[in-house]
């Protein structure tokens, strides 16, 4: 088999239990024969129309020896350094797929100015930008991350008398906007199908294209795909996504937090990419399942929170588990093709199980029409609760911020959480610069002793934002702003990057709070590189 799970414990309890009504269901044939119903009547318009993925592998196939064709003639222009602006699906499958390989991809996500201008420089001593292609990569065509990278790059470009038509390759769906302006600007497109949605489109144009480019192995990956059609494409108690969808949708109280652990497997990235498949499938109606990326020693390993199942990732589940004692778990091993395909099965699976749309995102748009008028509008920033060793506390509530410490908002807000809450940290600072950020996770898991994800801003705003908006009303968040002299221009807007960035984590803070009733502090830290010191500590 080219995917494998293994179950102990409660979960195979689960899944045995819940496994037979799946099977008897046909959800599995009817999904590959793309029956729109499966969903529900109010569903059906939207999964008509979101199915395409099923036959990715095959659709995709005629694309391997254009890109390839392309990468060569790059090459030959000396063009050897790819960058890719996108957001979300757009960019996370290419990112597992790069790294998992080995092929050099630098991942442009974020508006964060110093990061922005990290991946059009490169090393400017060593001319990177001189050899440096950019995808550009929107299903909507209408990204505002996306377009504005895209109007730095080409700025920069013509800044040293390159075309950049030469050098910006397009993906997007066909009939967008910015379709039709790429092709007029003369840039090669390549046009996704577009009855795929954004976060299932690994097996795509979004997924291949970028990662074709950057040096993987596309071919090995879309036959490791094809190897495993068969197996979730049947109705049987061996399919694979049917067994996966039962562990993390099954259950009665069901586990809703899923927590990801990458050990021993060459897989890199992984999670990453599933957090934001399931987060956003899922979370909608005030149900869903939250994808908690771990550690193998992060505390909610030790704790084993009764709401969270884990599943660990390794490279022989079976052998794995005779060696390693890990009862309760779900043990997951298989190529990376069939680790795309399988989850995407059992995520719109367990859409069904739970009664909702995997296939639509309705609370994601509210957080980009807030930052857009926070934009047009342009008001002050608001002003501090209080300034403490350099960081500003801001917070949704004033009784949040009655102690006058950092440390003291933390646990005010640790109060805050029912016994079935998380913790959503989400750092909206240049990561190149403050990658330690992310270490935080392990303290504020402890410190709460709740299930804590870490999201970077704005990317996670097109994964888990939907969840964090949709899904159940128990998260509390902790926003990381940082502040810098560094910003950069956006051609043709009336806004920069930094300016951007801090519009769309105020944005996504009064949607949080206002709009959904979601306790919000956000600390901005006036001098990044000292100030993360005594976050740290804060946060013990």
């Amino acid at each position: 088999m080219s995917f494998d799970i293994h179950l102990s414990g409660h979960v195979k309890s689960v899944v045995d239990a819940t496994l037979p009504g799946l099977v008897a269901s046909l959800v599995a044939s009817g999904i590959t024969g793309g029956d729109s119903s499966l969903w529900g009547p109010e569903s059906e318009d939207e999964a008509s129309r979101r199915l395409g993925w099923t036959e990715a592998v095959s659709v995709s196939r005629p694309l391997v020896p254009e890109i390839l064709a392309l990468r060569e003639r790059l090459h030959a222009r000396n063009v050897t350094r790819f960058v890719l602006a996108g957001m979300g699906g757009s960019s996370l499958a290419p990112e597992v797929i790069t790294q998992t390989s080995g092929a050099p991809l630098v991942i442009l996500d974020s508006t964060a100015p110093g990061q922005v201008l990290a991946a059009i420089d490169g090393d400017a001593q060593a001319g990177d930008l001189t050899r440096t292609a950019l995808v550009v990569s929107s299903k909507s065509g209408s990204t505002v991350e996306t377009d504005s990278a895209k109007r730095a790059f080409e700025a920069a470009f013509r800044d040293l008398g390159i075309d950049p038509a030469e050098r910006i390759i397009v993906v997007t769906d066909p009939g967008s906007p910015l379709d039709a302006e790429a092709r007029a600007d003369g840039y090669t497109v390549f046009n996704a199908d577009p009855t795929v949605g954004g976060r299932y489109s690994a097996l795509t144009a979004f997924g291949l294209v970028p990662a074709g480019l950057a040096g993987a192995d596309i071919s090995e990956l879309l036959d490791e795909a094809e190897a495993s059609l068969l197996e979730v494409s049947i109705d049987s108690p061996d399919n694979p996504a049917l067994v996966l969808a039962a562990a993390i949708a099954g259950g009665e109280p069901r586990k809703d937090k899923l927590g990801l652990i990458t050990d021993g497997t060459h897989i890199v990235g992984l999670p990453d990419w599933i957090e934001q498949l399931v987060a956003e499938s899922t979370g909608k109606e005030g149900t869903g399942i939250l994808p908690v990326v771990l550690l193998p020693v992060s505390p909610e390993v030790e704790a084993k929170p009764a709401d969270l199942q884990i599943v660990r990732f390794v490279d022989e589940a079976k052998k794995f588990h005779l060696f390693e004692h890990h009862e309760g778990e779900i043990l997951v091993s298989g190529s990376l093709g069939a680790q795309f395909v399988v989850w995407e099965y059992a995520t719109a699976i367990a859409g069904r199980m739970l009664g909702i749309n995997p296939f639509d995102q309705p609370d994601v748009e509210s957080a980009k029409v807030a930052a857009r008028g926070l934009l047009d509008a342009r008001p002050e920033p608001t002003a501090p609760a209080f300034a403490v060793e350099g960081v500003e506390v801001r917070v949704s509530d004033p009784e949040l911020a009655a102690s006058g410490t950092v440390a003291g908002v933390l646990d005010a807000l640790w109060a805050r959480l029912p016994e079935d809450g998380y913790v959503a940290i989400q750092a909206y600072v240049n990561r190149l610069e403050l990658g330690q950020l992310s270490g935080l996770r392990e303290l504020v898991a402890a410190d709460s002793a709740r299930p804590t994800t870490f999201g970077w801003g704005p990317r996670f705003l097109h994964s888990t934002g939907q969840y964090h908006k949709g899904g159940p009303a128990n998260g509390v968040f902790v926003q990381i702003l940082e502040r810098t002299d560094v910003d950069l221009e956006i051609p043709g807007r009336p806004f920069t990057f930094g300016q951007l960035i801090q519009a769309q984590a105020a944005g996504d803070a009064a949607v949080l709070a206002e709009g959904h009733g979601r306790p919000v502090v956000t600390l901005t830290l006036t001098d990044p590189q000292i100030e993360v010191l005594s976050l740290f500590e804060a946060a013990q």
